[in-house]
């Protein structure tokens, strides 16, 4: 993992050197949105019912920091509360090349400010992906934090995604695949090698409310081969 980090630090360091840093983003840009969600399906994983997700970004020439959350709006089975979610990216994007490290946490268990080893809920992930145009493929694998195989030590759990954008009968689709491709930790059902745990189809679309404000809506159909569960979400966004 410390040869992989190596390798992110290089090619962000090329990339900012490139001549096409030119027609990178030349203003702090921000954004702030939510959406609402029927049910919480991460990645072929079952992480919640009803929930509100808001989200908090700012970019500049190709980095971007965002905050993203879940809260569970209705309590899950026998009256539990939904755990709640915080998760912090840092970015950089440069024509389809994208790398990212993301801290998650979710309530449950130690604070937030709580971090020794194998007792946190943080875990630290970084991402490498490219999008093609026709479809885009991205690799994750955690490198720190609440990671950890059975038997203590150091899972480096991962997945790899492919995403495949198409439009039809006047809506935007996206199909993607996603799987483990070696064991993992409980993060992602404690897959003993490669899995298919992800595979998914996406329909979105703006509804015109008045001639200025629409609001988008999608709806996912997703079913984890690993699980054998089956989801079917909607959810509306601001």
């Amino acid at each position: 993992m410390r040869k992989c980090l190596q390798h992110i630090t290089l090619l962000l360091c090329m990339t900012m050197i490139a001549p096409a840093i030119t027609n990178a983003q030349e203003k702090v840009e921000a954004s702030i949105g939510a959406d609402i969600v029927s049910g919480y399906i991460w990645r072929g994983q079952d992480l919640g019912n009803v929930s509100i997700q808001p989200s908090l970004g700012i970019s500049y020439k190709g980095f971007s920091f965002s905050a993203w959350g879940s809260a569970g709006i209705s309590n899950l089975a026998g009256g539990k509360e939904q755990p709640k979610e915080l998760d912090l990216t840092l970015g950089y994007t440069i024509g389809g090349f994208n790398a990212g490290i993301t801290d998650y946490w979710s309530s449950g268990g130690p604070s937030y400010l709580k971090y020794s080893a194998h007792n946190t809920v943080h875990v630290f992930e970084a991402s490498l992906g490219y999008d093609f145009g026709v479809a885009a493929i991205n690799w994750y694998t955690n490198f720190a934090g609440d990671d950890y195989k059975a038997n203590g030590n150091r899972a480096y759990s991962s997945y790899v995604e492919i995403n495949a954008p198409f439009k039809l009968g006047g809506l935007d689709f996206a199909a993607s695949l996603g799987a483990t491709p070696f064991q993992s930790s409980a993060v992602y059902g404690e897959t003993s090698g490669f899995s298919v745990i992800d595979i998914s189809l996406e329909a979105s679309k703006d509804i015109k409310i008045t001639e200025s404000f629409s609001i988008p809506m999608f709806a996912k159909i997703t079913m984890n081969p690993q699980t054998e569960g089956t989801y079917f979400v909607f959810g509306v966004s601001f």
